[in-house]
């Protein structure tokens, strides 16, 4: 399959917002990651029929392209879920029972870390270290920081924020 023939089965849009960010990025020494960050940023994700635009632009081969985005844990290469749900994972956290928090969310939410809800409600993420270690263990939903959070707490947490998609 040639890259062209890839590039098809991605929406007009998401293709030409590819080309663009990459032919931006790619006069720019060390462009290829801040475009990868910028097309997740534009489109939620990368998602696989990106890589062959990305290549071409770059002078890279697809493998290269690939190697790049699964070797770093912040680009995703699935849709993003609905709604994020980051569990500190430092120290302190630890400390005081994320570990516990997160063994409740995990059963609530019936996915394990790093992934999301079959429906694509909610992703399971760590966060290494918030800055609440006085106030641990703590945890995000999107933008939101929840700390003291118990696993008692964390079924109201999400409770809550199911109530607010609604």
């Amino acid at each position: 399959m040639t890259g062209t023939d890839m590039d098809s089965r991605l929406p007009c849009t998401f293709a030409d917002t590819v080309a663009r960010i990459a032919a931006d990025k790619s006069s720019v020494p060390g462009g290829l990651v801040p475009a990868l960050h910028s097309v997740q940023e534009a489109l939620g994700w990368i998602p696989p029929e990106a890589v062959p635009i990305i290549a071409g632009a770059f002078n890279r081969s697809r493998a290269e392209v690939h190697g790049v985005v699964s070797f770093y844990h912040d680009f995703r290469t699935t849709p993003p879920a609905q709604h994020r749900l980051g569990i500190c994972s430092a120290e302190a956290c630890q400390s005081m029972g994320a570990d516990r928090v997160l063994s409740e969310a995990e059963r609530i939410l019936g996915c394990q870390m790093h992934e999301q809800t079959a429906d694509g409600s909610m992703s399971l993420e760590p966060v290494y270290c918030l800055g609440q270690c006085a106030v641990a263990p703590a945890l995000t939903v999107d933008e939101r920081l929840w700390v003291r959070v118990t696993p008692e707490r964390i079924a109201e947490i999400l409770d809550q924020t199911r109530q607010e998609t609604l």
